[in-house]
């Protein structure tokens, strides 16, 4: 079934509670994945505009996931620092490996590049540069501090 992209919803915003979900501003994706159906996996076209991250940098312990940039340059940062991944430049993150990663746009214009990720029943995934994880549940979100309290209230 051929895609219709003028119909793939379109999510901006954020769902980390603040102060987080200001640091992504300029990010978008496309759900291409929902746009068609999939169920057993992930498909975004995610969006950069010039400045913006994609995350905070992250790994994920049930989900694999791949990355391959389709337009511009993006920085990767992972456990072992920055590179710049260009069109058709791909990475790989395997459920469970803590390589904490994301993307960060530093031209000044936008980019672009494709997400595909599993699509675990429960996930969890822990953001290593702040004290933050995130379980992902029958579509909900419960963020915690990493010793297990509810994000918000005092440890």
């Amino acid at each position: 079934m051929k895609i219709d992209l003028s119909k793939a919803p379109v999510k901006t915003g954020s769902i980390y509670p603040p102060p987080y979900a200001e640091m992504v501003a300029g990010r978008s994706s496309q759900r291409l994945g929902d746009a068609g159906g999939l169920t057993q996996f992930g498909v975004n076209l995610v969006t950069l505009q010039a400045g913006a991250m994609s995350s905070l940098r992250h790994w994920h312990l049930a989900e694999d996931e791949f990355v391959m940039v389709t337009q511009g340059e993006v920085t990767m940062i992972t456990e072992t620092g920055p590179e710049t991944m260009r069109v058709g430049d791909c990475a790989a993150f395997p459920a469970g490996s803590p390589n904490g990663h994301h993307f960060i746009n530093h031209t000044n214009a936008p980019a672009q590049f494709l997400v595909v990720g599993s699509k675990a029943a429960r996930e969890v995934a822990t953001y290593s540069d702040v004290d933050l994880m995130v379980t992902m549940e029958g579509g909900r979100a419960t963020f915690t501090r990493k010793d297990g309290t509810r994000y918000g209230e005092t440890p």
